[in-house]
């Protein structure tokens, strides 16, 4: 029989939004056989990754993706978010990551540095307006914790900054952080430029992982 494993959802002080859509104490499998069985149906459904399943959940909760938007998704590779996006919009995706992304049948991609000028407007030049950005990616991790988080606000900051840029006023944000001594500026500063702002952990977030989510929506332009 299949076990399960009671652990308690930390919520964040200081961040009256945030929202796991979770009780404070929830029922999940056991983190390995979790693990094992979400990564086998990713691939099974064809993902490249089991990180299709948060973005799934994402817009099941905040429909943050609508029919005709135009997408820019950061940090995309390997793709597993860009195979989900073109199922949510009739509009165009398009992935930014510093690695090339294996090509995808209905999506667009820029092999670059997302902190680059010249792949801010070429993504502008793209897609005219943009609707949605979005970002999964995280950095290498050293195991050093203050060190990491440091470097994982940093690289949030810098897809707030390239959404600030170039979404239009009322477009949507989201962005993959970790909870952390830092992590409260960065929602505060998110909160600077769009109207809603709440924090979610997805189901499909490996168990003990401080892994959350920043939903913003209605940028303030």
């Amino acid at each position: 029989m299949q076990s399960l494993i009671r652990y308690t959802v930390t919520y964040l002080p200081g961040i009256p939004n945030f929202s796991p859509d979770l009780p404070g104490e929830v029922l999940l499998m056991g983190s390995q056989w979790g693990y094992d069985r979400t990564h086998i149906r990713a691939k099974h459904e064809g993902y490249r990754s089991r990180a299709a399943y948060k973005l799934l959940e994402i817009q099941h909760k905040f429909a943050v993706i609508r029919p005709d938007d135009n997408i820019v998704d950061l940090g995309a590779a390997p793709g597993s978010w860009l195979q989900v996006e073109r199922t949510l919009t009739n509009g165009r995706a398009v992935g930014v990551d510093l690695n090339p992304i294996a090509p995808l049948e209905g999506v667009e991609t820029i092999e670059g540095d997302l902190n680059d000028p010249e792949v801010q407007e070429k993504v502008r030049s793209m897609l005219g307006v943009v609707n949605v950005v979005v970002c999964d990616a995280a950095p290498r991790l050293s195991g050093q914790k203050s060190y990491d988080q440091a470097r994982i606000i940093e690289l949030n900051e810098q897809a707030l900054l390239f959404a600030v840029k170039v979404l239009k006023q009322g477009g949507n944000f989201v962005v993959k952080s970790f909870q952390g001594t830092d992590f409260p500026d960065l929602y505060a500063l998110t909160k600077e430029h769009f109207f809603s702002v709440k924090t979610f952990i997805t189901r499909s977030t490996r168990k003990g992982s401080t892994e959350l989510y920043i939903i913003a929506k209605n940028f303030k332009g």
